[in-house]
């Protein structure tokens, strides 16, 4: 691809501001797509990401950056959505044994779904997502065969599929672990103290350093052998 903008594919790319959605950004970058960014307030407990997703979003240089707002709180049924206490103090070698309370229903089939109607829009034929399979928390719409299968569903339920111009998901992390995914973004020169992987940071974007999802970004970094940037209010488990 060259560097002009007008000869650039689009690609929409969905980003909460953690470390997977910040290096699915920026391998897309790389490979030279005009990246547009849309995330969603879904009333999260932690909404935090917000901010900084779109400070990654500044810093990548996407073209837009898109907040959609969509309340599954009325849904609930999920830790982040519910009056539901979020996991603390698991170990790092029981995660992701079975589909833990943090799991939202449909989640990435719903963003997807939302990303697949403004990608049409945009004319974009590829849309990324962060989704990751070895080192994640066992959520069912993280898997390969999900991300084939919406594939197959969005060309076949929009006009851009149906007149043969087909829609991509790229999911470039999925067989990755937490390490790999950390060591390539370091190779980008990713600064991942601008992200937050916390399920319960406080409002100064602390994390708590004892949720699923902080042992195992903190586990990527030490398999890594890299430093973690994060401030978290507790250490976590090893």
């Amino acid at each position: 691809m060259t560097d002009d903008k007008n000869s650039r594919e689009s690609a929409v790319v969905l980003l909460s501001g953690g470390i997977d959605s910040y290096t699915t950004a920026a391998l897309a970058r790389e490979e030279g797509y005009l990246l547009y960014a849309i995330s969603f307030d879904y009333a999260q407990r932690h909404r935090r990401e917000l901010h900084h997703a779109a400070v990654i979003a500044h810093k990548i240089g996407v073209e837009k950056h898109l907040v959609v707002k969509l309340n599954l709180r009325d849904i609930g049924g999920s830790a982040l959505t519910d009056d539901i206490d979020v996991p603390k103090d698991a170990a790092p070698g029981k995660i992701g044994g079975q589909i833990p309370i943090t799991y939202v229903p449909a989640r990435n089939t719903i963003f997807l779904s939302v990303a697949l109607a403004w990608a049409e829009k945009l004319g974009a034929n590829r849309i990324f997502i962060g989704a990751n399979a070895v080192d994640y928390s066992g959520y069912p719409d993280c898997r390969p065969a999900f991300i084939e299968a919406f594939e197959k569903m969005a060309n076949l339920a929009t006009k851009a599929g149906v007149e043969g111009q087909g829609i991509r998901i790229e999911a470039p992390l999925i067989n990755l672990s937490k390490a790999q995914i950390i060591t390539r973004g370091l190779k980008l020169g990713l600064d991942y103290s601008l992200s937050l992987s916390c399920y319960d940071p406080d409002d100064d974007s602390r994390a708590c350093g004892q949720c699923e999802s902080c042992v195992l970004r903190h586990k990527g970094f030490v398999e890594a052998k890299a430093d973690d940037p994060t401030i978290y209010r507790h250490p976590p488990r090893e």
